[in-house]
């Protein structure tokens, strides 16, 4: 649980505020995970901090979810093409891929459970993205294509004509 809480403070998650009236702190869960090695013994402990976004109300808390998803079928073809013509192939892995998403919206959420202080009535005001919320995968997308096109990378749209 510190290790998931470092990792939020750490990618300026969010700010300890005092909830402004009318507004409503988006309650979380702690999600935990047991990581085995192959032969069984434990790796490690995870724990993910996961906001309730099942309680958002669309037009308050978020306006828009979609985000592009390749299916599974075609990433086989990719590899199966790659191979066959001998390109290369690599693999992009981004630790805590959904906090690096922008958050536009004024969101909180209320202090993760065990690490509130008695009497304190401070929130969380969400800076960026969190797992849980309806649109966080949008936003993690949003940053990735920006940090993609800073590379000189680009986006083509492909017309089909029926």
């Amino acid at each position: 649980m510190q290790i998931e809480v470092t990792a939020l403070e750490e990618n300026n998650m969010c700010n300890l505020e005092y909830l402004p009236p009318g507004k409503k702190a988006i309650d979380l869960n702690w999600v935990f995970k047991i990581k085995y090695r192959p032969d069984g013994s434990v790796e490690r402990f995870k724990a993910w901090l996961v906001a309730k976004g099942f309680t958002q109300l669309e037009e308050v808390y978020f306006c828009d979810t979609f985000a592009p998803m390749a299916k599974v079928v075609t990433i086989c073809l990719l590899i199966a093409i790659a191979v066959s013509k001998g390109w290369p192939l690599y693999q992009l892995h981004v630790n805590n891929a959904f906090l690096h998403g922008d958050l536009e919206e004024e969101m909180y959420m209320k202090v993760p459970q065990g690490f509130d202080k008695e009497g304190d009535n401070n929130v969380c005001r969400l800076r960026k993205s969190l797992y849980g919320l309806k649109q966080a995968s949008r936003n993690s997308y949003q940053k990735f294509t920006l940090a993609l096109g800073s590379l000189d990378f680009s986006h083509r749209e492909q017309i089909i004509l029926y």
